[in-house]
């Protein structure tokens, strides 16, 4: 799906692609953040499911387009509902 800039984002975009941007992350806030990546990805605990053949077939197709264990995909699905961080596109 292609969607088109409004002009803001048209404004922004060029604005940030002539080099007009300049990070403010300091060493301190760096570090902060990847502090918290590293906490919100430790697995700490094992969990056994069942779930259908098909479904897994499907998790595994979609980890293998993502490049990544599918494992890994069905964690960052969890985690991102439970934080209510998933779109229902059925909805829109």
């Amino acid at each position: 799906m292609v969607k088109k800039l409004t002009l803001e984002e048209k404004e922004l975009l060029d604005s940030y692609e002539n080099d007009e941007w300049e990070s403010i992350l300091t060493d301190e806030s760096r570090l902060k953040y990847k502090t918290a990546a590293k906490a919100t990805f430790k697995k700490d605990k094992r969990v056994n499911i069942r779930i259908a053949g098909k479904d897994l077939e499907l998790i595994q197709e979609r980890a293998l387009v993502e490049g990544i264990p599918y494992q890994t995909l069905m964690s960052s699905v969890l985690h991102k509902y439970v934080y209510g961080n998933l779109i229902d596109k059925s909805h829109n």
